[in-house]
């Protein structure tokens, strides 16, 4: 056994270098791979210089501290912008809006080597602005309101048209939140009271309308009752209501002649010339 203690500093030398190079391979080699999370696409960039070479969802090998590579997200991302502007009427207007956009997988490159990753900041927002500006000026502050849903499409139009210069994808638009200023807010309360009264005095005028027809119709129903009666009494149905009366009279008769008569005649006591 040699137990020479000159070649113990090589054996720990030797030992180090091993180490060192074992480091240094699991550096390189945890460098020379790099992964694209789901819903994403990669680019390389080598000394700041992007590759147009994209890079799909999974693991990909890039040259260790020489090449990184730069994820882009192309899933549906919402952008939410306050817009102040002015109505046709020149009606103050706060307008809240939300897009949802997503990026263009081919075009990635072109959207990072022109714009970069700030784009939401650069193109989106000062679109969203502009566009919201220049539709609302074209509507009455009221229509903004009652056709919500028009305003929404117009702005979506114009806006899809924008954005796909920029290889953007206009996905879906909402009108969150109309602000009108505390005057105009006023104003449309009491014109919606004032439509309701109307509303109401209408339908009581329609259902004295009605209740009147019912009146007269039921009027004009007694008097043809009426008059079909009057066109059966006949002489001979009076003669025999006449009769039917002397009858029931004579049922009521208990046999006695009235005592006292009067009349055009002067009274007689038929009872005294009887006892006489």
């Amino acid at each position: 056994m040699d137990i020479n203690p000159k070649n113990k500093p090589f054996r720990t030398g030797k030992l180090v270098s091993g180490v060192a190079a074992v480091l240094i391979v699991l550096i390189i080699g945890g460098n020379a791979f790099t992964s694209v999370e789901y819903g994403h696409v990669g680019l390389y960039k080598t000394f700041g210089k992007l590759n147009n070479n994209t890079l799909t969802p999974g693991i990909h090998f890039k040259i260790p501290f020489i090449q990184t590579v730069i994820q882009v997200n192309t899933q549906v991302t919402k952008a939410e912008t306050d817009t102040t502007a002015s109505s046709k009427d020149l009606q103050p207007v706060s307008t809240h809006v939300a897009v949802n956009y997503s990026v263009n997988q081919s075009s990635a490159y072109n959207l990072m080597n022109n714009i970069g990753g700030n784009f939401d900041t650069v193109i989106i927002n000062p679109a969203i602005q502009e566009i919201v500006k220049e539709v609302t000026a074209r509507y009455p502050a009221e229509d903004l309101i009652k056709r919500r849903d028009v305003v929404a499409a117009e702005i979506s139009e114009h806006l899809t048209s924008r954005l796909a210069k920029y290889d953007l994808v206009v996905n879906d638009i909402n009108i969150v939140n109309f602000k009108f200023s505390e005057a105009f807010d006023q104003s449309i309360e009491a014109k919606q009271v004032a439509q309701q009264q109307a509303l109401k005095a209408e339908n009581d005028l329609r259902r004295i309308e009605i209740e009147a027809k019912q009146k007269i119709a039921q009027a004009q129903a007694e008097a043809e009752s009426l008059r079909l009666k009057k066109q059966e009494v006949t002489p001979e149905l009076v003669q025999l209501k006449q009769i039917e009366v002397s009858e029931k009279a004579l049922e009521k008769w208990d046999g006695k002649l009235p005592s006292v008569t009067g009349g055009a005649t002067p009274f007689i006591d038929i009872d005294s010339l009887t006892q006489k």
